[in-house]
């Protein structure tokens, strides 16, 4: 179905989708309508193993754009819409409705973020779609999802996928109001779940021939993350009104700080095997001794006694000897990494998670892959994510609108090009 896509990924020399190409999903026409990350990182996961995604943006740009605002990279713009295509059309107008339908009839997938709402408010249904294109693939994220009384509620993962769910509620101590949690987190999850469905959905168009709608919401996957807490719920165990009746009830699955202010997260599991060898760690064979900290069920009983102790140990050893140690008994455990040390961390470079990146904007020397590894196809090298309406014109034209239509609508205002295409 795609014209071009091989050739001009070829030929560019601008920095776009030039580098090393993955062939697995060359032949999807991928039709990116969706704004800020979740549904847009949904098409990266497809860009980045060889299909055509062409991002369409309002003529004033998508607000993604200005995320950053104030910052001389734009950083999360190319993280998230790297390896793709842009086209700046106005789809509230009659002739940019009609434009963008007549490129649906021949796409493959078609993401968007809109709302139930604004889905009937842009003519953009799945029965209208399905109509022109019965192999389409509708991919559609929203906050709360199509149905239900905040079907048309704003969300952001903060408060979709974070606040929504309970997962806030479970990452706070006692009498201490949750803290605000890192951005991105939700969406980059949630677009994983899209790209999975979309991907049934392929599978199931290769027996059917018929496209499906796919649909995911931030609420919804933030309840399947926080799933395993929510079902202890539902069987009588409600972890966090009891955390906020007696503290946290497990001090050795616990965050503890070290004496050079470092923090080591302890997640032991087999107590009877792993307390002696937590004594031995923390140089306090006395507490073998205690009655009142033997384990299982004295240890548990005495359980904030023993989270005190622990952190008092804890204090008394820098984070490099502590972890050390940790690693010579083959206790489970993680120093809380900062931010700047995750960037270089050998263990993520290693394995893929972190890149060089192509695009030649600065702050982006390094990038993030597709956290997928196929053992028969390499991701494509990231590239520069594209001006707006940097390719409205070739796309349009890969398309088959003619010349002298582009411009006319380029004339009617309903199509933008960058001056610098």
């Amino acid at each position: 179905m795609i014209i071009h896509q091989l050739s001009w990924s070829a030929n560019k020399s601008d920095g776009l989708i030039r580098g090393t190409m993955s062939n697995l999903f060359q032949d999807l026409k991928v039709i990116d309508g969706a704004s800020f990350l979740a549904g847009p990182c949904a098409a990266t996961i497809l860009s980045d193993y060889g299909a055509d995604v062409i991002k369409i943006e309002p003529l004033s740009g998508d607000r993604h754009r200005s995320s950053a605002a104030g910052h001389p990279s734009e950083f999360s713009w190319q993280l998230t819409d790297r390896n793709r295509r842009g086209l700046a059309l106005d789809i509230t107008s009659e002739q940019g409705y009609a434009t963008l339908l007549e490129m649906l009839k021949v796409a493959d997938v078609f993401v968007v973020n809109f709302n139930a709402a604004q889905l009937k408010k842009h003519r953009l249904e799945w029965e209208t779609l399905k109509a022109i294109n019965p192999r389409l693939i509708f991919a559609q994220v929203s906050g709360y999802g199509l149905k239900g009384a905040d079907a048309n509620r704003r969300a952001f993962d903060l408060t979709g996928w974070f606040a929504r769910t309970g997962i806030l509620d479970m990452m706070r101590d006692k009498d201490v109001t949750p803290t605000l949690p890192a951005g991105g987190v939700g969406d980059h999850a949630t677009a994983m779940t899209l790209f999975a469905g979309i991907m049934m959905a392929l599978y199931r168009r290769d027996r059917s021939g018929e496209g499906s709608m796919v649909s995911t919401s931030l609420a919804v996957m933030g309840a399947w993350a926080n799933a395993l807490n929510l079902q202890a719920v539902m069987a009588g165990i409600d972890g966090a009104d009891r955390r906020d009746r007696e503290g946290w009830s497990n001090p050795i699955q616990n965050v503890y700080t070290t004496a050079d202010n470092r923090h080591v997260l302890l997640a032991l599991q087999n107590v009877g095997r792993d307390w002696p060898k937590l004594v031995d760690v923390l140089n306090r064979p006395e507490w073998l001794e205690d009655e009142a900290l033997k384990p299982v069920k004295a240890l548990f009983k005495n359980r904030l006694r023993a989270r005190e102790l622990i952190a008092e140990a804890v204090r008394e050893i820098d984070a490099a000897q502590l972890c050390r140690r940790l690693d010579n008994h083959g206790i489970v455990y993680s120093l809380i990494a900062r931010n700047a040390e995750v960037i270089d961390d050998p263990q993520l470079i290693a394995n893929g998670a972190i890149v060089d990146s192509e695009s030649g904007v600065p702050g982006v020397e390094r990038t993030f892959a597709t956290p997928i590894s196929l053992s028969t196809e390499q991701q494509r090298t990231p590239q520069r994510a594209p001006r707006l309406g940097e390719h409205s014109r070739e796309v349009l034209a890969d398309f088959g609108i003619d010349a002298d239509t582009i411009a006319a609508l380029e004339a009617a205002g309903v199509v933008m090009s960058d001056s610098a295409e």
